[in-house]
């Protein structure tokens, strides 16, 4: 059935497939949404509440809960922290080691490079060991594992619908988006945050309005359990000042600094981490014990810190004193590092915001005794802070900016904040750096933008026309050692894998297998051994998306199919070239039959060639010679003024019709039939004229 469903969908205009695609997308997300969201109320009450005594703070939208006013059990904090980094570990590096750190950057990772990459097993294991970590105190945010729960699910839809690379994409995209809105209660901001998070100085429009109707559907199942309501509440109305353009201009600053600190410092902690001499399964349990020291002192480093950020909004920080609010930012990037840095599972965005907060708390209460405009309330100054810090060091302003707007009801305080967010923006911009090191400069960076824009006639051009026929087909039940004997002796580095019905399963390589045989012993089959995440590419689509297939599965070859989903043959890199070729030059003879005045050469360089071994900017061509592309080996490229082609390469070339002969000879050089470009020599060395 979902064969079928495949190849209908693909089938389908864009407007019909998107509407189905996103609204599946949408419903996983806001399942996800809520299974994630009960299972971190369940971990804090086991870990927090029954075992350690202690009540986090809530803030409104989870039931405004003031928390406790000091620690029952003191000793327990460090313990209980320590024992969720260490179960959190165990389960990670275990089951699914790709599920560590912060998802959402995984989740862009796949986005660009391989949209079909993300296992369930990851998705499973990412959910309960987050919920773990946060739930037993560890400084991390829930929309990390909220994202990857649905983008994993449009990382399935690609492989079981065999979608495009570029719907891969979206689908990927979108499940980020939707996941983090619905979770956040934020469907715009994801909606956007589904565009703006995959690149750091660009912005994904062909994800916007799929990224809209999915993170729409996900809210509307979010909010069906948990309540259509805003996370943060804000007491009073906001009236802005004047004068306060010049201190959100301050927090703008700040938050620009900050969250250079918070991407730095986080990815510092990783790299001192991997190089300690021991388990992977127990670093978690270290920054877990670290952090539940810190938390003796300062509390508001513990779990989520969004009950914190709810105090900040009101009145409630007002009698911490000064100095301690003033740590509090620096605080959460050093409990949020030792957390997730180490190895534990959560996100980032969560406390990114949760710093920001701090940050804008930490200005209003410093100028509030004598700053003209700074008002009566911190609250401003806390959303300014939280879509400044996060919105600058994300490189997601405006879907910072709106998802802010919409977790605190204060969209009437976006326009005087963009002053904030576009300092930090900048300042961060200007450094070069992001929390998501996944994310591409702009979509010039992305593969598939690349083909496009770089090689335009690979469009002309059908996967079929150049496919192979697949040299060795794998059934599921063939025994994995026999499997190993047929690619050993077919000389390939894998096969492709079927089901009785013919249907792909996945890739199978020697490794696989021998890891298989290793795992089942005789039992084990070629099945067993297929990793269900390779990219294939559709027999009818163009050979652009069959080179961006390639690149994504980083690999030699790929498995072309059609219909549902069977195997018609296998697609590789000398394939591709080939098949450029062909288009290239019938492109040339067709464009030297379209005009009288040029004709089209392909001539091979000789080894006293005007243009062996010298640019092509400065060779003694005839006037109007244009050189078009240059071929070495089975490398083809297009030449500039600065290409330096050797013995050997072919170009080609066009020329008006009367210069013909002089470009073959000065190309060609001493190979051109009759004659040689430089002196012929006589039998003693010396030139004959």
């Amino acid at each position: 059935m979902l064969r079928a469903a495949g190849t209908r969908i693909n089938r389908m205009s864009y407007l019909p497939k998107w509407l189905i695609l996103a609204s599946v997308i949408g419903i996983i997300a806001g399942v996800g949404a809520i299974a994630f969201y009960e299972a971190l109320r369940l971990a804090t009450q086991l870990f927090l509440g029954d075992l350690a005594r202690y009540e986090v703070p809530l803030p409104s939208g989870e039931g405004l809960r003031m928390g406790s006013a000091h620690y029952a059990r003191p000793w327990a904090i460090p313990l209980v922290v320590a024992l969720g980094g260490l179960i959190a570990g165990f389960i990670v590096f275990t089951w699914a080691p790709e599920a560590e750190g912060h998802g959402t950057d995984a989740a862009i990772d796949a986005v660009h490079h391989n949209p079909r990459s993300i296992r369930l097993r990851a998705i499973v294991v990412k959910m309960v060991a987050s919920a773990i970590t946060i739930g037993s105190g560890g400084s991390g945010g829930r929309e990390g594992p909220t994202a990857q729960i649905s983008a994993g699910f449009g990382s399935l839809l690609a492989r079981v619908l065999d979608l495009s690379p570029e719907d891969g994409r979206i689908a990927v995209s979108v499940g980020i988006g939707s996941g983090i809105g619905a979770i956040f209660s934020a469907p715009l901001g994801g909606a956007v945050l589904a565009a703006d998070i995959v690149y750091r100085d660009d912005f994904e429009m062909a994800a916007l309005l799929p990224g809209m109707f999915a993170s729409i559907v996900a809210y509307v199942l979010f909010g069906a359990v948990v309540g259509y309501h805003a996370l943060f509440v804000i007491s009073g109305v906001y009236h802005f000042h004047t004068v306060q353009f010049a201190w959100f201009a301050v927090i703008g600053v700040l938050a620009g600094g900050i969250g250079l600190l918070y991407a730095r410092s986080f990815y510092g902690l990783v790299a001192l981490t991997r190089r300690l001499p021991f388990s992977r399964k127990l670093r978690p349990a270290l920054g877990a014990v670290l952090v539940g020291l810190l938390a003796l002192w300062l509390p508001e480093v513990l779990g989520t810190g969004y009950g914190w950020v709810q105090k900040g909004l009101g009145s409630d920080l007002l009698h911490t004193p000064l100095y301690l609010v003033i740590l509090l930012p620096f605080a959460r990037i050093l409990a949020t590092s030792l957390s997730i840095g180490t190895g534990g599972s959560g996100g980032v965005f969560g406390p990114g915001m949760v710093i920001g907060a701090f940050t804008g708390l930490a200005v209003w209460r410093v100028l509030e005794p004598f700053a003209p405009g700074v008002g009566h309330s911190p609250a401003p100054f806390v959303i300014v802070g939280m879509m400044a810090v996060f919105g600058g060091i994300s490189r997601a302003p405006l879907a910072v900016m709106v998802m802010v707007a919409e977790m605190t009801n204060s969209v009437t305080i976006v326009g005087p904040a963009m002053v904030a967010v576009s300092i930090a923006w900048f300042i961060v911009g200007r450094a070069g750096d992001t929390i998501y090191r996944s994310q591409l400069r702009d979509r010039s960076d992305s593969p598939g933008a690349r083909l496009q824009f770089g090689l335009p006639l690979l469009a002309s051009r059908t996967v079929a026309a150049v496919a192979q026929v697949p040299r060795l087909v794998l059934p599921a039940t063939t025994p994995a050692g026999l499997a190993r004997e047929q690619l050993a002796g077919a000389g390939l580095a894998g096969a492709p894998v079927v089901d009785e019905h013919g249907t792909y399963l996945g890739n199978a390589n020697d490794d696989r297998l021998a890891q298989a045989v290793e795992d089942h012993g005789e039992a084990a089959t070629a099945g067993m051994a297929a990793d269900t995440t390779s990219v294939t590419v559709a027999a009818g689509a163009t050979l652009d998306v069959g080179l961006e297939a390639l690149m994504q599965a980083k690999g030699a070859w790929v498995a072309v199919t059609e219909g549902n989903r069977r195997v018609v043959g296998t697609l590789s890199a000398s394939d591709v070239v080939a098949g450029y070729r062909r288009a290239l030059v019938e492109d040339t003879r067709r464009l030297s039959l379209l005009s009288s005045h040029a004709t089209a050469l392909d001539l091979r360089v000789g080894r006293r060639s005007v243009l062996a071994g010298r640019p092509v900017a400065g060779a003694p061509l005839p006037p109007g010679c244009l050189v078009l592309t240059v071929r070495h080996g089975d490398g083809l490229s297009f030449v500039t003024g600065g290409t330096v082609p050797v013995e050997g390469d072919i170009l080609s070339i066009l020329t008006r019709p009367e210069h013909a002969g002089e470009v073959e000879r000065l190309v060609a050089g001493e190979d051109a039939a009759g004659a040689a470009t430089g002196p012929a020599e006589g039998p003693a060395g010396t030139p004959v004229a």
